[in-house]
């Protein structure tokens, strides 16, 4: 299999010198590493613009500065995932310029997303984040069609700024209004990584052109197969992976075409059963051993493991 194309980063960050470790991202296209099945597991959301560079706790000081820590915490026990944004481009702030707020639900049959522009961040201390948790819809003005979130968060993981940085400047020129960089989505070797809203499927290790075939997928209803890590709000990675080896198997694309329902653990083998239209196959799953163990830049040994489907059955 050929290997995708990369951006050029510079020597030193993710593709240095020859006695310097490459980056995790670079390391893990270059060993082959399969993103089905890594994806976070987020139900809902909550996008605060934050303007300007971030450092490696930006969102952790904005979210102390309007939330109580209790309160955050049970809210993201219920699947709430706070992220910030930005426009892709400069990284300017200009004082007194409301802020874009999103907040968006996943849920399978039922994705919205709705934005609030907020003069003051002290106001979004009023939002219910235990409704938007639960996926209860009513806090701001609707917004069509999804969103597109480029992890850009370099001062968390070089490898994000490197790969990312492309994707969001292309996908923006082509998507106007629909493109932010986000913080940390987790999965650093999968940079670039995209999340897209509400519709909840994060996509890693894409190039630019990758990235432009996926948002096409998505502005049709669809979601795109290849470079897959997984729907974030699926129960586990098992059933995210068991997913997108029906989709590949029967070439189901829609957003709710093929959902993982039941499963059941036997170790690291799991049976999943999934519903793909009115069919049913039961999926067994099993995580493999890590294949590599080796030093990368970012991370001080990167391991790369997987999952495999022992078995597909339609029941």
């Amino acid at each position: 299999m050929p290997k995708p194309d990369v951006p050029h980063s510079g020597p030193g960050i993710c593709f240095p010198g020859r006695n310097a470790a490459p980056g995790c991202a670079a390391l893990t296209r270059e060993l082959g590493g399969e993103p089905a099945g890594t994806a976070a597991r987020m139900t809902s959301w909550l996008l605060v613009e934050q303007p300007g560079s971030w450092g490696p706790d930006a969102l952790e000081d904005v979210q102390s500065a309007v939330f109580p820590a209790e309160r955050l915490d049970a809210a993201r026990a219920a699947g709430l995932r706070p992220l910030l944004i930005r426009k892709p481009g400069r990284h300017a702030r200009t004082p007194g310029t409301p802020r874009a707020v999103y907040v968006a639900s996943g849920h399978p049959g039922d994705r919205w997303t709705e934005r609030l522009d907020l003069a003051d961040l002290a106001d979004l201390a009023h939002l219910d984040l235990e409704a938007v948790a639960a996926g209860r819809r009513g806090h701001g003005e609707p917004v069509s069609g999804p969103l597109f979130l480029v992890c850009t968060h370099g001062s968390k993981d070089m490898c994000c700024a490197v790969f990312g940085r492309p994707l969001a400047t292309s996908l923006a020129q082509n998507h106007p209004g629909r493109v932010w960089e986000v913080s940390h989505v987790g999965g650093d070797r999968w940079a670039g990584n995209l999340l897209t809203v509400p519709d909840g499927f994060l996509h890693g290790s894409l190039a630019v052109p990758d990235a432009e075939l996926a948002a096409k997928e998505a502005l049709s209803g669809n979601v795109r197969l290849e470079n897959l890590r997984g729907r974030t709000s699926a129960e586990s990675a098992w059933s995210q992976f068991a997913e997108i080896e029906v989709r590949g198997r029967t070439g189901l694309r829609g957003l709710d075409a093929v959902l993982a329902v039941t499963e059941e653990s036997r170790g690291d083998v799991r049976s999943v059963l999934a519903e793909a239209g009115e069919r049913r196959y039961e999926v067994v799953v099993r995580r493999t051993v890590p294949t590599s163990s080796v030093h990368s830049r970012c991370t001080a040994r990167l391991v790369l493991s997987g999952f495999v489907a022992e078995s597909v059955r339609e029941v």
